[in-house]
């Protein structure tokens, strides 16, 4: 065993003129978020345990895109969804169309081990957590006044807005459709950069666990799930490897991104860099994603294939990182 390892992430896809101030409050939050993992890593907590308490503090912080701070549909509400997987034993659990509960991830911990399902979603995810009694609070909690703001920006460009924390001084509402190359299913989108937030985590038994939440695309259909709450999609763990991804949810979704680190490692026998390597490089197409990983070795990984990646990672020997871009 190679001890113990976690990593973070809060989305892939930065814009290059984000605020020095933006990128400071993120490192800050993400070494916040890390520190709270190492420190139950060092209290012995198991991978899972790990993996739920630093993606619900995530959650609780409206800086990514998560819990509260959420992107906002076409209809100006929250649909938030989550996903947690232990890879000793390949249990899992994930919600989608959440709309009042406070955190979603724990939500999917406890469909996980609470119900006989490994999915609930919509009213059936809500009326499973009102039986289990986990907080609940109004929509609007999950609401914030800039995001209010640039779901009117996306709606008057007439797109599916990624980015929508990048500052909107000097956007050009109009050319963002007709000039911007970038396409989901053939459809223009403004700004890329959906931070969605994840957590993987090898413990210093080697038992790998991995979480991610997101509340989407700004602007996105009411009823649109993506990679996030997907088993093999957007989170996998296992034996061999625990992996969480984010960026653009229906390039990872047809590329399973997740599951194919994992598959890599297995089949291929390559190590945990080189995998995410292999991952990133050949399995999305012309889709723009990043991921992060741990393997039951204790080594932690990580690759993108756009221009930053809101990340942080910390092993038992001491190495700790925090970053955004390459």
């Amino acid at each position: 065993m190679g001890g113990w390892a976690i990593a973070v992430h809060g989305g892939a896809g930065v814009d290059p003129n984000l605020p020095l101030e933006r990128q400071e409050q993120a490192k800050v939050l993400l070494t916040r978020c890390l520190n709270i993992g190492i420190s139950a890593l060092r209290s012995s907590l198991p991978a899972i345990d790990v993996v739920e308490l630093v993606v619900r503090e995530l959650e609780s912080d409206p800086l990514f895109n998560s819990g509260r701070g959420s992107a906002l549909t076409e209809k100006g509400t929250v649909e938030m969804e989550a996903s947690i997987m232990d890879g000793h034993g390949r249990r899992c659990g994930a919600v989608s169309g959440v709309t009042t509960v406070k955190s979603p991830v724990s939500l999917a911990r406890l469909v996980m081990e609470k119900s006989p399902h490994s999915y609930l979603a919509f009213s059936g995810a809500e009326e499973f957590a009102r039986r289990q009694g986990v907080e609940m609070v109004d929509n609007e909690y999950f609401i914030t006044e800039e995001n209010v703001g640039m779901l009117q920006l996306a709606k008057e460009a007439n797109t599916i807005l990624f980015d929508y924390r990048i500052p909107t001084v000097g956007f050009d509402k109009c050319s963002a459709v007709v000039e911007n190359p970038l396409q989901m299913n053939g459809l223009p989108i403004s700004v890329y950069a959906p931070e969605t937030v994840g957590c993987v985590v090898v413990d210093g038994e080697g038992r790998c666990a991995a979480a991610t939440s997101t509340g989407g695309l700004m602007n996105k259909m009411s009823g649109r799930i993506g990679d996030s709450p997907l088993i093999g999609a957007g989170t996998y763990a296992c034996e061999v490897c625990g992996v969480s991804c984010t960026g653009e949810g229906e390039a990872i979704i047809r590329g399973t991104l997740a599951r194919e680190v994992a598959a890599v490692m297995e089949y291929k026998g390559l190590g945990l860099q080189d995998s995410v390597d292999y991952v990133v490089k050949e399995r999305l197409d012309q889709g723009k994603a990043g991921l992060i990983a741990v393997s039951r070795n204790g080594e932690v990984a990580y690759g993108f294939n756009c221009i930053g990646m809101f990340r942080g990672c910390a092993t038992q020997d001491g190495f700790m990182e925090v970053g955004i871009w390459e």
